[in-house]
């Protein structure tokens, strides 16, 4: 969520940031400023009443204390029609300070002066490609026909247990998923990132806290008995962990990464976008989050950038990383790159990552604080990336490594997985 500070210091360049997401509702910039004066003038008025509650109880007793009965039972009434004038007063401040966090709510993070211009995924600038495309034989298979030929994946019993879109993996493809999520954690703890096993249902402060809510509510799984959502990404929990924490200077950056489940209602619809583990309903993933000094957070996302990179050239992927333009950017988020890899079979690229940078987004709606040298408090700066969200990873592994003899593993899978190659 914004500041309303960083409203008032710049309003125009506020919109001229908001333009950059393709953002139409600029009028909201004007309305919460205007909000916020009328915020603060009932502020004042209610100090103010109080202030004089204050002096006046205290006259009370000091007119008791003189034998001045008299005196001091005109000073009661007057309390006594201050604190009666305090109700609606506070009632209208409260009704204000409600519409003004509603309408801040509405408001998107500004982009970074790095997020281009545009408004699809089309107008994403590719900032880099690594690694090679290897050449693939004649009668090469997408992975949905190579988890048939390998009995890795049962889509039709998943299907039947839950629904369309929660695959059940068996024999080697769960091994295969167990090998990726625990190669994954290690890569990130040797990387000083310690990690988690957080809780997979939140509540409506924590899907707030991260941006979930109210901008994604209809892509989450909910349960109304209990108020809870089932997470659609480790982030949430884990960046959760700190809301409301005053942290210390000296313990920043914190950095923590987890594996879990992820669930998320919006899958697509149709064609080769959904075939396979293109698209689900749920699926596994390791997270890494970062909280961090607001003057290292550009910083320190270029070394996350990095990281992920390292991790997608350890898999010997073929890769791309693409500055994602203002009109593809989530709600929360200042400057994000994804990790897209090349599906030999399909001939496409697959999105695998998306690491960003938050600022102080997600910290002002959680409050996540430090102290400065100064004694002033500030708020943190929130990131985060998928190391690696598993379900496309595990088709361009099959896709890219497939052969008469089987699907080849990079090296660095074989004693997660306890061979080189996955047979029949």
């Amino acid at each position: 969520m914004l500041q309303v500070q960083a409203l008032r210091q710049n309003p125009e360049g506020v919109k001229e940031r908001l333009t950059i997401r393709n953002f139409q509702e600029l009028n909201l910039v004007d309305e919460i400023i205007a909000l916020d004066d009328q915020r603060k003038k009932w502020q004042a008025q209610f100090d103010t009443t109080q202030s004089k509650v204050n002096s006046t109880s205290k006259e009370i007793g000091q007119l008791m204390a003189k034998g001045q009965k008299d005196e001091a039972e005109t000073r009661k009434q007057e309390v006594a029609d201050l604190k009666s004038s305090l109700q609606p007063i506070h009632e209208k401040l409260a009704a204000t300070e409600k519409h003004l966090h509603d309408l801040l709510v509405k408001l998107p993070n500004l982009p970074s002066a790095k997020v281009p211009p545009g408004k699809t995924p089309a107008d994403n600038v590719v900032v880099k490609e690594g690694g090679h495309k290897r050449p693939l034989p004649a009668d090469a298979l997408p992975h949905w026909e190579l988890i048939k030929k390998y009995d890795l994946v049962d889509f039709e019993t998943g299907a039947r247990i839950t629904g369309t879109g929660f695959p059940l993996y068996k024999a080697k493809g769960a091994k295969l998923q167990r090998a990726l999520i625990q190669y994954f954690l290690d890569f990130n703890i040797g990387a000083g990132y310690m990690e988690y096993a957080p809780p997979l249902l939140v509540n409506e402060a924590s899907a707030f806290g991260t941006g979930q809510l109210p901008d994604k509510e209809g892509q989450m799984y909910y349960m109304p008995a209990d108020n809870f959502y089932l997470i659609p990404t480790a982030e949430v929990p884990v960046t959760n962990i700190y809301r409301d924490e005053i942290v210390k200077e000296t313990d920043l950056p914190i950095k923590m990464t987890a594996y879990t489940p992820c669930f998320r209602r919006e899958a697509g619809s149709f064609g080769k976008e959904v075939r396979g583990l293109n698209r689900v309903h749920q699926f596994e993933k390791v997270e890494i989050v970062q909280l961090v000094h607001p003057g290292k957070s550009y910083e320190v996302h270029e070394e996350m950038v990095h990281h992920v990179e390292q991790l997608l050239q350890s898999l010997e992927l073929p890769y791309r990383i693409l500055n994602l333009c203002g009109g593809d950017m989530s709600f929360t988020s200042a400057l994000t790159y994804d990790f897209e890899v090349y599906s030999a079979a399909q001939e496409r690229w697959l999105e695998v990552s998306s690491v960003s940078n938050f600022e102080t987004f997600q910290a002002n709606r959680m409050k996540i604080r430090f102290k400065d040298s100064n004694g002033k408090s500030q708020l943190v700066h929130s990131l985060n990336g998928s190391s690696l969200a598993l379900p496309r990873i595990v088709a361009c592994l099959l896709e890219n490594n497939q052969s008469a003899d089987g699907i080849s593993l990079p090296p660095v899978l074989h004693n997660y997985f306890g061979d080189s190659i996955i047979r029949n």
